[in-house]
């Protein structure tokens, strides 16, 4: 499980290399159950896609100070963070100036730390999560994102492959962690776009579930038509669409995510 911590909240890391996976998804709604539950949450949008950002109606006219200004330009945490319409719930927004960054922070003496630096100490007192929405790969903006969290939260796709592609983040985990990062925890694997009846989702889970273990959430995010619709809305499908089943399953995933984070 997760060290505990002195200080300020716990930093996870959504990361999995794999795109179409669900790790915006899993930020978006996640950080919105905890919000909802009265937990201050801050989102870094760290995809220069920026769809974290636009889940969350912070719209391209809004981010004069991005994510890029936090790492590259040393502006502190708290000018860059944006409320949302959510309560408890922060942004860190994402542009296109972050598609150069992995390239930038090369240059730099401690690029790998640079996140760390960012969120060190009291820069996220007053927070209970901070989640940081990776791109879909494993870059320098992820290893930053892995140097700096507490944990690491994976988002596993019930699809054919999907436990192949863990081999490769495994090691990079154990590699920053025998670099930069030795406390970094594995938070847990949680299964997205599941379809019960589908036998090769079910075999996934079989799989995952005797591999991983305790790791694997028992809450299983299914595929549900309102959780792919509510970003065009710029909405959490807890907003969206509150009784839908993806509502009540990241719901129940945010129970569960901090009842592991309190043993």
């Amino acid at each position: 499980m997760p060290e505990t911590r002195s200080g300020g909240g716990k930093i996870v890391a959504i990361v999995n290399q794999k795109g179409g996976v669900g790790k915006t998804t899993t930020a978006i709604n996640l950080g919105a159950a905890l919000a909802d539950q009265g937990k201050r949450v801050a989102i870094i949008d760290l995809d220069p896609q920026g769809n974290a950002s636009t889940g969350l109606g912070i719209e391209i006219d809004r981010r004069q100070l991005s994510t890029y200004d936090l790492l590259l330009e040393n502006i502190p945490l708290a000018e860059v963070l944006q409320d949302c319409a959510i309560e408890n719930l922060q942004v860190v927004p994402a542009t296109s100036d972050l598609s150069s960054a992995d390239i930038e922070m090369v240059s730099k003496g401690q690029r790998t730390t640079l996140l760390k630096s960012a969120l060190r100490g009291s820069a996220i007192e007053g927070l209970d999560f901070v989640l940081i929405d990776c791109p879909p790969s494993l870059s320098l903006l992820t290893v930053n994102a892995m140097v700096a969290a507490h944990s690491v939260l994976v988002p596993l796709q019930s699809e054919f492959f999907a436990l192949e592609g863990l081999s490769q983040l495994m090691l990079t985990i154990r590699e920053v962690r025998a670099s930069a990062n030795p406390d970094l925890a594995i938070e847990g694997v949680v299964l997205t776009m599941y379809d019960g009846r589908n036998k090769l989702a079910q075999g996934v889970l079989a799989d995952a579930k005797e591999t991983l273990g305790e790791l694997v959430f028992d809450t299983i995010i299914p595929r549900n038509v309102r959780v792919s619709e509510a970003p065009s809305f710029a909405q959490p499908v807890l907003y969206y669409d509150p009784a839908s089943k993806g509502s009540l399953a990241y719901r129940a995933l945010a129970h569960e995510f901090v009842a592991r984070d309190q043993v």
